[in-house]
């Protein structure tokens, strides 16, 4: 007996199964152009993708993303529009998603999360949403995976005249991409998903949130980066900053306040530093990273001489969150952090621009999301810079109770098996640290066995969904994954970065910090968590 013909014959029969198999895969893909047997779904894009690299564009990095340059495996790509209408305002409004199915399926789907006010379709590629993170995108590691617009196109707030397009981008839209995208892989692997994961970083990261509270039933696990769950008194509190920047502005020879420069390089700079020599050693090692933050005690008066009385005072004001005249606090505080000198910070809190026209990403974006689509009743032309604290905070509490992922409740999620990896910059100049981990804290109030089911994880230095002097390349992915499927919790997760080469080194599930016991400073093996 031949044994040589008897394997080329078997392996010959393998690989015309799998031609067939992929072949088959291929047509059934392209046949769902223009199909409307979904409800209220038309498919308005069917392709086979038969490798390249992955494709990015400029609206990619609102997700968090880093842009990469990475081989794809073949895959069907779908698009789709769920119920499209005629808005309040005349305009045309859909739910738009773009779903991407490997040939090769790990039985797994991943939904992308957006960024900002949504309103594009970035590349359905499952990368982790953190901008210096290097493991493999979802799509790369064989999930199935849908991104979507939130309900409407554009970046500003005019779509908010809409009801129902503020819905969607609330909550509703998720529920629907979800539906429709779980139905399109069911008819083209004729299976369900054994495991579907939610993952997304600032609007993503409250939308990941928000699917294990309002879809708990659909999801088995979700990583949420930076998010903005309390988005709405987030606003607010950009208000407050925006206000008091403005305030505190220098003028330039015209009379023109540059509200870039109410705060300098140079006193970023000190400060940062200022929190290093007050707080660094206090993990064990100074090394660049805070990781004892919640135990730094550094004070702007600590730099009067240095920042002047008035600049000092700008710090409290900041720092110390969004109150009203009474003293109430209307959005969190904020710690210091080594990370307030990152261009990531100054681009949020302060912008760049030398005119009298700021380009504070707080400004450009928060203070069109506070007037267009957080107060009631639709006040597009609202001047934020005179909102009132005492006046103005009630207007925003109808949309707050739609767009807050801030319910403790989550009962159905657990008794699934559903776990939370929660992700934070400690140096975030959008969405206060403080806030994340008081809401963490109030669920381990209110939620016997937090940990078995919910772990946020803290990252010194780094400033919104990446960047600043961070270890922010790491894998949350796969720690959920290992959660979901192992039934391994992840106690630490180990992290690196371009701002510091060749060092890497644990995040700990808080209230644990990553402590220097001996040994390498720039290994992981020499910190523990405690």
């Amino acid at each position: 007996m031949n044994f040589n013909r008897l394997w080329l014959a078997a392996v010959s029969a393998l690989s015309a199964s799998a031609f067939a198999a992929d072949a088959d895969f291929q047509r059934q893909c392209l046949a769902l152009k223009g199909d409307s047997s979904l409800y209220r779904t038309d498919i308005t894009r069917a392709e086979w993708v038969g490798g390249g690299d992955m494709p990015s564009d400029r609206m990619s990095a609102m997700t968090g993303a880093a842009a990469r340059k990475l081989p794809m495996p073949p895959h069907c790509l779908l698009e789709g529009s769920i119920e499209p209408r005629k808005g309040a305002d005349g305009k045309d409004y859909a739910t738009t998603f773009q779903l991407r199915l490997p040939a090769e399926w790990n039985r797994k789907f991943l939904f992308q999360g957006g960024g900002g006010m949504d309103g594009f379709l970035a590349p359905a590629v499952g990368s982790i949403p953190f901008r210096g993170a290097t493991a493999l995108p979802a799509l790369m590691r064989g999930y199935a995976v849908v991104s979507m617009d939130g309900g409407h196109r554009g970046r500003d707030a005019a779509f908010a005249a809409d009801q129902q397009a503020r819905l969607d981008l609330a909550y509703a839209a998720t529920g629907k991409v979800t539906t429709a995208a779980k139905q399109l892989i069911g008819r083209l692997y004729r299976s369900e998903p054994q495991k579907s994961y939610f993952m997304g970083c600032s609007n993503g990261g409250r939308e990941a949130m928000m699917a294990a509270q309002r879809y708990p039933l659909e999801f088995d696990g979700v990583v949420a980066g930076n998010p903005g769950f309390r988005l709405a008194y987030a606003a607010v509190g950009e208000a407050w900053d925006n206000q008091h920047i403005m305030a505190a502005a220098p003028q330039n020879a015209r009379g023109e306040k540059i509200f870039a420069n109410a705060l300098s390089k140079a006193d970023l700079d000190a400060v940062s530093q200022a929190v290093l020599n007050r707080c660094d050693a206090k993990d064990g090692l100074k090394d660049g990273l805070v990781n004892a933050w919640e135990s730094c005690d550094f004070k702007p008066e600590m730099l009067q001489k240095q920042l002047g009385a008035h600049k000092v005072k700008l710090l409290n004001t900041l720092f110390g969150g969004a109150k009203n005249s009474r003293g109430e606090q209307i959005y969190a505080s904020w710690p210091y952090d080594a990370g307030i000198n990152s261009e990531g910070w100054r681009q949020w809190k302060l912008g760049s621009s030398q005119t009298a026209q700021p380009d504070a990403r707080n400004i450009v974006l928060g203070a069109d999301s506070l007037a267009g689509l957080f107060i009631t009743p639709y006040s597009p032309n609202f001047d934020t810079m005179k909102f009132d604290f005492d006046r103005d905070t009630a207007k925003v509490r109808q949309m707050a109770g739609i767009f807050n992922a801030d319910s403790t409740n989550l009962t159905t999620f657990n008794r699934r098996g559903g776990k939370m990896l929660l992700v934070q910059g400690v140096s975030d100049p959008v969405f206060s640290t403080h806030d994340l981990r008081d809401w963490y804290r109030q669920l381990q109030a209110d939620t016997p066995n937090t940990p078995d089911s919910t772990r946020l994880f803290m990252v010194p230095g780094m400033a919104h969904c990446g960047t600043g002097p961070a270890l922010d390349d790491f894998d949350p992915l796969t720690a959920l994954e290992n959660w979901t499927d192992n039934g391994i919790a992840p106690d630490r997760i180990i992290a690196q970065g371009k701002a510091f080469p060749g060092k890497s080194q644990p995040l700990c599930a808080y209230p644990k910090t990553a402590v220097y016991t001996g040994g390498d400073e720039n290994k992981a093996e020499s910190f523990v968590c405690r």
